[in-house]
């Protein structure tokens, strides 16, 4: 035999050799002579916990009632009877005006008026003695009402000289001072009322038909991080802002402290929906295909995938509205490493937390 052929020969007993090795390694690692050995694969059972479907949006906070007290008559200010920045009751007097010609006036109107009332007496008496016609009563009558129109108008002058508070709240910093005259419709002093206030905000039209008066809210305030105040929605817009393509809402909110104040911003989380016993899993376990989504769970020691719908995201979990069972092994990890029908050996057990 020549050197290059023994040579050769050399090589394909050495490959055989090789080859005959390896096989007796597999098989000696217990794999199946005919299929590959069971994927290990993380696995996790579905749990029970309440879901809840929210929206963020932002509002600005605003007095429950807010008006700009003017004075209705021109005069000038006498006295004022409160301090700045103060809270008032509702009716509490906050300015007078100068009324002297105007109680004078009331005075002289009802001296009128008892000169009217004394002709009439006089003219009724007439009347009745037959020594008058009915007409000199008539006209008697007739002035007596006008004196006495007069004199009403008159006192209601005179009661617009005391400014007082339409409602309870606090006033604002005042515009005028002492002995200054003032026109009618001057600016005097702002009132507030801050508890409860009143938030506002907007949600957008696909909301439209999930928001309603009775839905919980939740504000956050930069001046106060970390802290949530809550409140309820009142009221809704009826109609759709064609510009934002969004409803407005508005809640109300507690502010028994005083420490909000109108105007802050907020951030509002409105609660839109709770299921309080929803199924969910981590949402790793999801395996998208074909705009559907699906999951790989263990049956009877293999990976079988099926279509779920899902719901609710929120912090790394998912919510299963149906295609689930509660008690089914759900495959988290390792999904890349096997398909339908793969024989699969979990790793761990164990149910997911939230």
């Amino acid at each position: 035999m020549s050197r290059p052929n023994h040579v050769r020969l050399l090589h394909v007993l050495l490959i055989s050799q090789i080859a005959l090795g390896t096989a007796g390694t597999v098989w000696a690692q217990g794999g199946p002579p005919g299929g590959m050995p069971p994927t290990p694969v993380e696995v996790a059972k579905p749990t029970r916990e309440a879901v809840v479907e929210a929206a963020s949006a932002v509002g600005s906070l605003r007095a429950n009632e807010a008006v700009v007290l003017r004075a209705e008559l021109p005069g000038r200010i006498e006295s004022i009877h409160f301090e700045e920045g103060s809270r008032v009751n509702k009716g509490d007097l906050l300015f007078t005006l100068d009324a002297s010609l105007t109680k004078a006036e009331v005075a002289e109107w009802e001296a009128t008026v008892a000169q009217s009332q004394r002709e009439m007496d006089r003219a009724n008496d007439l009347v009745a003695k037959k020594l008058a016609a009915q007409n000199d009563l008539d006209a008697k009558r007739s002035l007596l009402a006008i004196d006495q129109a007069r004199l009403g108008s008159a006192r209601t002058r005179l009661a617009k000289s005391q400014i007082r508070a339409p409602f309870s709240g606090m006033v604002g910093l005042r515009q005028v001072s002492v002995g200054e005259y003032i026109q009618s419709a001057d600016e005097l002093v702002s009132l507030v009322q801050v508890d409860p206030l009143k938030v506002d905000f907007r949600v957008p039209e696909s909301l439209a038909a999930r928001v309603a008066a009775g839905l919980e809210v939740e504000v956050g305030l930069d001046a106060y991080p970390g802290e949530v105040f809550t409140g309820k929605v009142y009221a809704v817009d009826p109609q759709v802002d064609v510009q934002t393509r969004s409803v407005m809402l508005r809640a109300t909110l507690a502010n028994r402290e005083g420490r909000l104040r109108p105007g802050q911003f907020a951030n509002v989380r409105v609660e839109l929906a709770r299921r309080a016993d929803s199924l969910t899993i981590p949402e790793q376990a999801l395996w998208p295909q074909g705009g559907k989504q699906y999951v790989y769970v263990i049956e009877a020691g293999k990976a079988a995938l099926q279509e779920v719908r899902i719901g609710k995201r929120s912090a790394g979990r998912v919510e299963v509205l149906s295609g689930l069972s509660a008690d089914a092994d759900v495959i988290i990890a390792g999904q890349l490493k096997i398909g339908p029908g793969s024989p699969v050996v979990p790793l761990n057990l164990r149910v997911a937390k939230p």
